[in-house]
């Protein structure tokens, strides 16, 4: 279990079951737990380890071991699977590098078969597409085309019948088992962690708030988003499980699609992205159209520039941007229409679109909670570089990318009630 952390709806933990139901076997869930994973705090190793915990206290209940193991998976897991006599190893889906380096890198110590399921992604993110896609106008029918065969009933887990004679170490004292995570540090106030949190989150915001989405998804005043991206980023909720609730709750036609081509065609695009670009989290993963404009535009002059510490503290000129950047740090959130006009400020503030993407990615996967995530990469790589979008009118410093600016705010929601707003949680 790696990226998605849930019992519930997890095709790859049902699929683990089935395997050891055929050859009557023990099935046993281990998490490597690696610190200091790409920029990651404490609050986000809080709020992951407080939903692991209910992993294993529901896990219990079906009489399946839960364990952590500490340290890399690409030391800790063969060493595991040989010491246990392991027979097969079921392993979640990840697009990004470092995991799938780390799953490279254990095929070769180990010599039992290793099985991935995508659990993320309502339609298999290798099965959409063998290549990157354009954007989402070549992306959306390939998966459309797709989606019934997947978009079915999650099966249930059983109560495991084969529990074995062998016995692990399962360690729930995680303050004494790993010193270094502080785990007396506040979480979010605005959220709890867990699968059972995230699905009535969930249900409260498909019976309560999808009704007015459209209406009301880019103005940060008000409660309009879901919300859910923690617990989607975490694998606490499935999509699938989300797409299931919204179509059982029979909304009217229409009504619902902004929210489900975020859900499911825009997230799973951000998969196929970071899958079949190596460079997904740098200049050089942006479309070629891009990075001509903005070389073009390198010698543009700056009309501010603000070094990494000054946006980390929220210390420029603009008053919407520093509150913007005031919530993620207070909230460790961002509003996702404000996360566009953040980023894109970033590249007219900075040197170069290679600083603006190095800033942008730091800030993002040090203090948002869905951070070091598909969706957090190839948002940068939109607003800065133009992935999944087109040319627009040429501009100083952006060249062709879109432009963004707080007139533009403006118009979409009340500025100076957002600031506020923000003014009063900073207290």
């Amino acid at each position: 279990m790696s990226r998605d952390q849930r019992v519930s709806d997890n095709w790859a933990l049902l699929y683990a079951q089935e395997l050891a139901l055929e050859m009557r076997q023990p099935l046993l869930v281990v998490f490597c737990l690696v610190q200091d994973y790409t920029g990651a705090s404490n609050k986000h190793y809080r709020f992951m380890l407080e939903s692991l915990t209910k992993v294993r206290q529901r896990l219990e209940l079906f009489r399946i071991p839960f364990l952590i193991l500490k340290g890399s998976p690409v030391t800790t897991l063969p060493a595991f699977i040989e010491q246990n006599v392991i027979g097969v190893v079921v392993s979640d889906f990840n697009p990004l590098r470092i995991n799938r380096q780390w799953k490279d890198s254990i095929l070769q110590k180990i010599m039992v078969p290793l099985v991935e399921v995508d659990a993320h992604n309502i339609v298999p993110c290798r099965v959409v597409s063998p290549k990157q896609e354009f954007g989402a106008y070549t992306f959306r029918p390939k998966i459309r085309q797709l989606l019934s065969d997947y978009f079915e009933i999650f099966p249930k887990l059983i109560v495991h019948p084969f529990s074995g004679d062998r016995k692990f170490i399962i360690r729930e004292d995680y303050q004494t088992l790993f010193p270094d995570i502080d785990l007396e540090t506040s979480i979010y106030s605005w959220i709890t962690p867990g699968e059972d949190a995230a699905k009535e989150a969930a249900e409260k915001f498909v019976s309560d708030r999808l009704i007015n989405y459209e209406r009301d998804r880019n103005d940060p005043v008000k409660d309009g988003q879901s919300g859910l991206s923690p617990y989607l980023h975490f694998g606490q909720l499935s999509s699938q499980r989300l797409a299931l609730m919204i179509r059982n709750n029979e909304y009217e036609a229409g009504m619902a699609d902004s929210f489900l081509e975020e859900l499911i065609v825009r997230r799973e695009l951000s998969d196929n992205y970071c899958l079949y670009n190596p460079q997904y989290d740098s200049f050089e993963g942006v479309p070629a159209w891009a990075k001509k404009t903005l070389n073009k535009h390198r010698i543009d002059r700056r009309v501010f520039l603000y070094t990494i510490s000054q946006f980390e503290n929220a210390e420029t000129h603009d008053e919407l941007w520093n509150a913007a950047q005031e919530e993620l740090l207070i909230k460790g959130k961002m509003h996702g229409y404000l996360r566009m006009y953040w980023a894109k400020k970033i590249l007219e503030w900075t040197a170069s679109p290679e600083e603006a993407i190095a800033i942008s990615i730091y800030l993002n996967d040090k203090y948002s909670l869905d951070g070091r995530d598909p969706n957090g990469y190839s948002g940068i790589a939109w607003a800065i570089g133009g992935l999944h979008d087109r040319a627009w009118v040429e501009r100083p410093v952006f060249g062709k990318v879109r432009y963004m600016n707080d007139t533009g705010c403006r118009r979409k929601f009340d500025v100076s009630a957002y600031i506020r707003k923000v003014n009063e949680v900073k207290g």
